[in-house]
């Protein structure tokens, strides 16, 4: 694939994906109904939720931004890696922030190539 069309991709996808995590973000700070409702669902107080969403708009700009993107997969990354496991303990689907997890590394793969070389190398390394 072109450079150029790759880095046209990664953009497109980190757009979409920053303002879909963006909204969940402030949904959660702001306090919404929905939010306060899954805050107890999970039994988190509106202060402990709210929290998470500003974690969760960090990480957003952290991953927008191209000198810390990579930084910025490892917290969404990691953050999703928590609400999958939060979803499983609460009997809540977890297709929704899996897919949101395999379309952030596929983004970080086009938008930081040097990505590409180290994971192949560490998973082909145990073979």
């Amino acid at each position: 694939m072109i450079t150029k069309t790759k880095n046209s991709i990664g953009w497109v996808l980190s757009g979409l994906i920053s303002l879909m995590l963006s909204a969940s973000a402030v949904d959660k700070i702001v306090g919404s109904g929905h939010a306060l409702q899954m805050a107890a669902l999970f039994g988190l107080s509106a202060e402990t939720y709210s929290g998470l969403g500003i974690l969760e708009i960090l990480s957003v700009v952290l991953f927008l931004y191209p000198r810390t993107g990579i930084l910025g997969t490892l917290l969404l990354s990691s953050y999703l890696g928590g609400a999958i496991a939060t979803h499983l303990q609460h009997q809540q689907a977890i297709a929704f922030p899996a897919a949101i997890e395999v379309f952030i590394w596929l983004t970080a793969i086009l938008r930081f190539p040097e990505l590409t070389p180290r994971l192949l190398d560490k998973l082909l390394v145990n073979r």
